[in-house]
This record gives C-alpha cells, sequence and structure tokens, in this order.
C-alpha cells in the first residue's frame, strides 16, 4: 500500500465513521432512549408501563404492515396476537412440567411462529378478497376463534384463561441466568425483541415484497399487469404480520403470565386500530408513537376519569376527520416548513390557537364528567373535583357555566383557525413561489 493510499484511507474513515452516526442517528438515539429510561422514571409501574409499550409498539407495527403497507382492514388481527401468547403460555408451562427445555429469552419465538401458522391458515381464506370484503371476513374470523375460545378451555382455559410462572421456567433454562422476576429484567428483555422486531418489519419495506404490498395497496390491477399476483402479495404480508402479531403476543404473556379470551377478542383489535390510525398509516414511525401515547393514555387516563373510552372515541373521530394521517403526519407536514425556515411563520398563529382550544377542551371535558359523574354516582348531589374546583353536577348553575364555556371555545377556535390557516395559506404560496411544493 502506497502512502498516497494511507493517506486517503485515514481520511476516509473519519468520513465513513460520521455518514454511519448520520443515516443510523435515530436508531442509535432510540436505542440510548429506551435503555435509560429505567433510571429516570424507577418506579414499578413506569417500568411496568413501559415493558407494555414496548410490547403494543411491536402490535401495531405488524398491524401497520397490514394496513398501512398492504390496505388491508383488519377487524381481528387480535387473534393472532392473542393465539400467540397462548402457545407461549403453553410452551413455558411445559418447561415447568419437565416436557421440554427451552429458554425463556426465546419463547417470543413461540409466539411468533404460533401467530404465523394461524396467520397462514386464516391469510389463505382471507386475502381471497380484498377491500371491505376483507374487512368482514376478518371480522367474522375474529368472532369465530373468540367464540372458540369458550368451548376448547383446554387451550384457552376458558373464562380463568391460562397462567403460567415465568421465574420456574426461568430457573429451569435460561440464556443470560436471570430469572425475569423483577421488572425491570422483563424490561429489557421486551425491549431487545421490540427494537429487532422494528429493524426487520423496517427491513421488509424495503424489500421486494414491501414495495409490492405498497403497489398492491394503491393499484392492484397495475401491479397484476406487471407479473406479480395481488393475492399472492397479500397472502405473504399477511402471514408476516401474524408472526409479528404472535411475537408481540408471546412478550405479552412473558409479562403478565396469564391470557384470556379478552385477549384475541374485538375489543383488543379495536384498540390496536386505534393504535395505528392515531399514530399514523402512512409513515413507518406513526404506530410507534401511537401504540406509546394510547398505552400511557389507557394506563393513566383511567385512574383519573371514567370516560376514558369516550375521550378514546372522539380522539379517533377527530383524527379520521381533521387528520387522516394521524399524529406522524401532522410531524411530517411541519417538516419542510422547518427545514426551509417558514415554521416560524406558523408559531404566532399557533400560540393564538392555543388558548381557544384549552378553554374548548375544559368545556367539553366539564360536560361529559358532570354527565358521567350523576348517571355513574350513588350520591348524584355529592360535589365532584373538576379542574382542582368542587363543582356540584346537579346543580343547573354547573351547567350553564361548563356550557358557556364550551360556546366560548368553539367560536374563539373557529376565529383562531382562520388565523392558522391563513398563515399555512402563506407558507404554501411561499413554498410554491420557490418550487418546493
Amino acid at each position: 500500500m502506497t502512502e498516497e493510499t494511507m493517506q486517503q484511507t485515514a481520511k476516509s474513515q473519519p468520513g465513513a465513521a460520521v455518514g454511519f452516526l448520520r443515516r443510523y442517528s435515530l436508531w442509535i438515539a432510540a436505542a440510548v432512549v429506551v435503555l435509560v429510561l429505567p433510571y429516570i422514571f424507577t418506579s414499578g409501574s413506569s417500568i411496568s408501563m413501559m415493558s407494555q409499550m414496548g410490547v403494543m409498539v411491536v402490535f401495531a407495527l405488524s398491524y401497520n404492515m397490514l394496513l398501512g403497507q398492504g390496505g388491508m382492514l383488519s377487524f381481528g388481527h387480535a387473534v393472532y396476537f392473542g393465539l400467540g401468547g397462548f402457545f407461549t403460555l403453553h410452551a413455558i408451562n411445559g418447561v415447568n412440567n419437565g416436557a421440554w427445555s427451552f429458554p425463556l429469552e426465546l419463547m417470543p419465538l413461540v409466539g411468533g411462529l404460533g401467530g404465523l401458522a394461524f396467520g397462514i391458515i386464516f391469510g389463505w381464506i382471507s386475502t381471497k378478497r380484498a377491500g371491505v370484503t376483507f374487512a368482514l371476513i376478518s371480522l367474522g374470523i375474529g368472532e369465530l376463534v373468540a367464540a372458540s375460545a369458550q368451548m376448547f378451555t383446554d387451550f384457552f382455559g376458558g373464562e380463568g384463561g391460562i397462567s403460567t410462572n415465568r421465574v420456574t421456567a426461568a430457573n429451569e433454562a435460561s440464556i443470560f441466568g436471570f430469572n425475569y422476576g423483577p421488572q425491570i429484567d422483563i424490561y429489557y428483555l421486551v425491549v431487545v425483541w421490540a427494537f429487532l422486531a422494528t429493524i426487520l418489519i423496517y427491513l421488509l419495506t424495503k424489500t421486494p415484497l414491501g414495495r409490492m404490498a405498497n403497489a398492491v395497496r394503491d393499484n392492484p390491477e397495475r401491479a397484476q399487469f406487471v407479473g406479480y399476483n395481488p393475492r399472492m402479495v397479500r397472502f405473504a404480508q399477511f402471514s408476516l404480520s401474524g408472526f409479528f402479531a404472535g411475537l408481540a403476543g408471546g412478550l405479552f404473556a412473558i409479562m403478565f403470565e396469564i391470557l384470556t379470551a379478552e385477549n384475541l377478542g374485538a375489543i383488543q383489535s379495536g384498540s390496536v386500530l386505534l393504535m395505528t390510525y392515531i399514530g399514523g398509516i402512512g409513515i413507518f414511525f406513526g404506530p410507534i408513537i401511537g401504540a406509546i401515547l394510547i398505552t400511557w393514555l389507557q394506563t393513566s387516563l383511567s385512574a383519573f376519569s371514567e370516560a376514558w373510552v369516550l375521550y378514546f372515541g372522539l380522539m379517533f373521530v377527530f383524527m379520521v376527520m381533521y387528520a387522516p394521517f394521524g399524529i406522524s403526519g401532522i410531524i411530517m407536514q411541519h417538516y419542510l416548513p422547518y427545514k426551509t425556515g417558514l415554521l416560524k411563520r406558523l408559531l404566532p398563529a399557533y400560540g393564538i390557537a392555543v388558548i381557544p382550544t384549552l378553554i374548548l377542551l375544559v368545556g367539553a371535558v366539564s360536560i361529559v364528567e358532570m354527565g358521567y359523574h350523576i348517571s355513574t354516582s350513588y350520591l348524584p348531589s355529592r360535589p365532584m373535583d373538576l379542574f382542582w374546583v368542587s363543582v356540584v353536577a346537579t346543580n343547573a348553575w354547573s351547567w350553564i357555566i361548563a356550557g358557556a364555556i364550551f360556546v366560548a371555545g368553539v367560536f374563539a377556535c373557529r376565529w383562531s383557525y382562520r388565523k392558522v390557516g391563513r398563515a399555512w395559506d402563506d407558507v404554501n404560496e411561499t413554498l410554491v413561489e420557490r418550487g418546493l411544493a
């Protein structure tokens, strides 16, 4: 090697390192964040909630393989999540009973293979049709499996479900020697599998199958014209989605050590639909945002309000009507103004819209909470705490004031949102002038 070549190699090494860090900076930052989070939020409940977030991230990404990438709206995706969990529980019980030996760290693969197997079986039927017909078939299969859970009690455990003991299984067989009793052990097990699954699902979007799934979603006739069978593309995507859903179910089973028929029913399927759609189905990281947000709301909001399910429904309706690309879509909508320095034109209008929005929310939440208090409390005339104020829900003045706040918020929002619209018009005109839109 000549001296000139050695100098060029030495110069290229720092550049290659910088390029690697720049290319994978988001992945590296995400890995660092999830590793240090337990040292910031140290309580057992926080670690448990973050573990559940990791499980739901994998589940939501698996659903996005259907809806976001393949255009398949499924109302029964929890079937593969639940079946994967039940297979995992039986596998762990087999280790505990001495029937076989298998490391607890690899048990999520059992769930993944179970989800894959039933993804192949049900996918062969479901993917013969697309669109609304596919959605109805998925709903029928979901209800079929949920009803079967009460019939095949040896596998599903009936109303009591199936339980296990992960510590006993870990003591029998473990790769790293942990007993996985403390929540912190489970957290890092979930993080490793969630990170690995996220990378694999992302890489899948870059494969010919991932590209053709997008093509079949957008124009199945054209995909067929260039030589691909749309049904087989949907089938392959469906089967792989079942694998990752089963993997998430396996992690869920290890974490909670019990599963019931509810974990593969319509409520669980609706929950993952909310996570994926609210986060955004058009962008890869959208379901990740949705899974983290919805899990946090389910865990924290339910402790403060009995109407938390209603708030979820209203959030979903709002997203469908005003933000169909979800939270990630809103973020990406601001990316170009940010890169071009035009975001500062939007900030004053956003600042003006904050207060009217808060007023509207205060009025709406007050009406909902007083209504729930009257309908569910054994003593409706008892004062309730509402925004740090003691309120009597049966008092007419409480309803008049809440209604006035809500109406004022509606009119103030209409006024302020017009300013936001004009600010966006100005930004879009500038982008058009610069040839960027």
